[in-house]
């Protein structure tokens, strides 16, 4: 009975170990230091300008699927930068990188498809007041 107890401790031991950490790690954590408010995107590739209302930094991620059913995949969770792939209904998918710059001002680079469109983008996004 002694092995037996060892090994249960041994894997209670390993889950302690392993999932508190997991679970104190804030996913995502750089976006929540954005502020909400209208902000304005302006596209590099031809100086087009866009106002989106931005209640939370991640509303940033699916800038062309903003109402869209979709599952994300975290591929880098840093300071100053996160990148997230995701895949909605219907074939659609975008992967997104975000870089803050200030809680006011981020780069923004996505790619991806939208109703059977390839889409891809480079932004400075920027925050220009409250929501209208």
């Amino acid at each position: 009975m002694a092995p037996r107890a060892l090994a249960t401790a041994a894997l209670l031991g390993a889950g302690c170990t392993l999932f508190p950490a997991a679970a104190q790690t804030p996913g995502l954590a750089m976006l929540d230091r954005l502020d909400s408010g209208e902000w304005e995107l302006r596209l590099r590739e031809d100086g087009a300008r866009q106002r989106v209302c931005v209640r939370h930094g991640r509303d940033l991620i699916q800038l062309r699927h903003p109402r869209g059913d979709c599952s994300h995949y975290v591929v880098e969770d840093g300071a100053s930068e996160v990148t997230v792939q995701y895949t909605c209904r219907g074939s659609n998918y975008g992967r997104t990188s975000i870089r803050r710059e200030s809680a006011t001002l981020a780069q923004i680079q996505s790619q991806g498809m939208v109703g059977g469109l390839p889409f891809q983008f480079t932004a400075e996004a920027r925050r220009v007041g409250a929501c209208r």
